[in-house]
């Protein structure tokens, strides 16, 4: 197994990956089950900065999510527009409060 996930980042989140002169994808250091806010904690990005994190073609809300060593893991913030929220398969997560 994997010790490491392969790490993408999209929009304003690949700016962040460049500041910090981080290839992307990257591959980032997991050695065990980690939470969405988990991996944010680790990555120094506040979680409002992430909307959806997908795991293996999978969106997930960022609150909701659970990576596994090894996984692929794509990192979208919020300001998706709206057409392709759908294309991509997730909504808004403040509507999923309602």
């Amino acid at each position: 197994m994997s010790e490491t996930i392969e790490l993408h980042a999209f929009m304003g989140l690949a700016d962040v990956f460049r500041e910090r002169q981080w290839t992307n994808p990257t591959n980032f250091p997991l050695d065990r089950e980690t939470t969405g806010a988990e991996l944010m904690a680790k990555l120094d990005i506040p979680m409002e900065r992430v909307e959806v994190i997908f795991i293996n073609r999978k969106a997930i809300a960022a609150d909701d999510a659970v990576i596994q060593p090894g996984d692929r893991v794509a990192l979208v913030p919020p300001g998706v527009p709206g057409p392709h929220r759908f294309l991509l398969g997730f909504k808004n997560r403040k509507a999923k409060a309602e």
